[in-house]
This record gives C-alpha cells, sequence and structure tokens, in this order.
C-alpha cells in the first residue's frame, strides 16, 4: 500500500485537510483512496477508506458527517453524526458541535471549508459549478453567521479542483455562468470557453467579508494523485475535511 498523503493546515483550533488518491484498499479504477459510496466501487473498500483516512488525521471514523451531495443549495446544520438516518440531499453542512467533522467529496468540483474558530463554528460544502451558480456557499456562510460566526474571522480553504484552463464548457453554458459570477469566467489553456469554478468561489466568500482565504494550487484534471471526473469519468472521490478542536 502507498503512504496515504493528505494536504493539512490548522489556524486557531481549526483544522484542515484535503486527500489524494493514495493510501487506500480499492482496486483499478477506483485506486487507492476512494471515499466516496455512490461511484461503484466496493462499499467494503469504501468503509476501510473512510476509517483508513478519519485515523490518518486523528479523527473517529464514527464521528465525520457526510452528505448525499445533489449540486445544489440546501444547508445542513448538524450536532452529530447522521446514525441510523437517511443522509439527506444537501451540499453543505454547518456545526457548531466541537471534535465533529465535517466532510465533502469532490473529484473535480470545489471542496470548500470554513471556519470561525472563536466562535466555534465550521462548514463544509461542495461547490461544483452549478452549486456555485446557485450560491451554495453563501448559504453555507449565512448558516454559520445565524449561528454566531463573523465573516471577518473566517478562515476559508478550498482544496484541490479542475482549473479554469482545464474546465471547458460551451459558450453559452460561460455567459449563463459569468451572468451570475463574473470571476469564473476562464479560457482553457487552448483557447476555448471555460469556467473557473473556485475563483468564482473565491469571490463570492470576499464579496461577504471573508478575507482570509487559500486556493489550492492543485488542479485534480492534471495531477495524477488526484482523482478527475473529467479526465477519467469511472473514478473515486477524494474528501476535504474540517472541525475544532
Amino acid at each position: 500500500m502507498i503512504e496515504q498523503r493528505s494536504d493539512t493546515s490548522t489556524a486557531g483550533g481549526a483544522h484542515f485537510a484535503f486527500t489524494s488518491r493514495w493510501g487506500g484498499v480499492s482496486a483499478v479504477p477506483y485506486e487507492e483512496l476512494n471515499l466516496g459510496g455512490a461511484v461503484g466501487d466496493d462499499p467494503d473498500a469504501v468503509r476501510a477508506n473512510r476509517e483508513l483516512a478519519a485515523k490518518s488525521l486523528g479523527l473517529d471514523p464514527a464521528r465525520v458527517v457526510w452528505m448525499n451531495q445533489v449540486h445544489g443549495n440546501d444547508v445542513a446544520v448538524v450536532d452529530g453524526p447522521w446514525g441510523e438516518r437517511p443522509v439527506p440531499e444537501v451540499d453543505a453542512v454547518v456545526t457548531a458541535r466541537r471534535g465533529l467533522a465535517l466532510a465533502v467529496l469532490t473529484a473535480d468540483c470545489t471542496p470548500v471549508l470554513l471556519a470561525d474558530p472563536v466562535a466555534g463554528i465550521v462548514a463544509a460544502a461542495h461547490a461544483g459549478r452549478p452549486g456555485m451558480v446557485a450560491g451554495v456557499v453563501p448559504a453555507a456562510l449565512r448558516a454559520m453567521t445565524e449561528l454566531g460566526a463573523d465573516p471577518a474571522r473566517i478562515v476559508a480553504r478550498t482544496g484541490p479542483a479542475v482549473c479554469g484552463r482545464c474546465y471547458e464548457v460551451p459558450e453559452a453554458m460561460r455567459a449563463d455562468v459569468t451572468a451570475v459570477e463574473p470571476a469564473a469566467y476562464a479560457e482553457t489553456s487552448w483557447g476555448t470557453p471555460a469556467v473557473d469554478v473556485t475563483a468564482g468561489v473565491h469571490a463570492q466568500l470576499e464579496r461577504l467579508g471573508v478575507r482570509d482565504l487559500e486556493r489550492s494550487p492543485v488542479c485534480t484534471r492534471e495531477s495524477g494523485d488526484h482523482f478527475s471526473y473529467r479526465r477519467d469519468r469511472t473514478t473515486g472521490r477524494l474528501a476535504g475535511y474540517v472541525w475544532l478542536d
């Protein structure tokens, strides 16, 4: 087994982590650390991978909250794992429970992790092109502020995602996206219309008063260390995790 590699950081007691594809037990084409349970992989392998990933971060696998992501803008405020309840169709989760980890799955979409360490509130959001246009990240931020978070204190980290140089779209689609978020306007490295979802997310956060923002330099389509749906179609899913001490 190849050693697991995650990109981790901390800020004021808030922890952020983004996985790579290595260090798990899944077979081709999901090798190795596929954390997505709805992509056709062996469910036992996914469970083992989620346990491996959590333990490598010092987390209890049973205390990680996942989502049933649908490219929308609905947000769930949680105070514990789902347990036996169905995992709801949401694209952001928010908690004020310290020690509870929130997780988001991606394979080109932008994973967004937010934390106000002072208020003790964190959020994880799944921002693909439809979700960014629908405003899932501003919706997550509103849920945080309703619990007492202050945008000026919020730390925002976005993880590996397809970059604007690689995310080719039809001209009409780019026009529709940039009518909502002009910062998402992009062009591929080969000169065709494109969208930069992460740039759009960062612009949304800046307008809402978030100042501490960092963007992963990794483009999933270009990186062999990360899953990419646009590159491979049948593939695994990466995860982003956020939690507070």
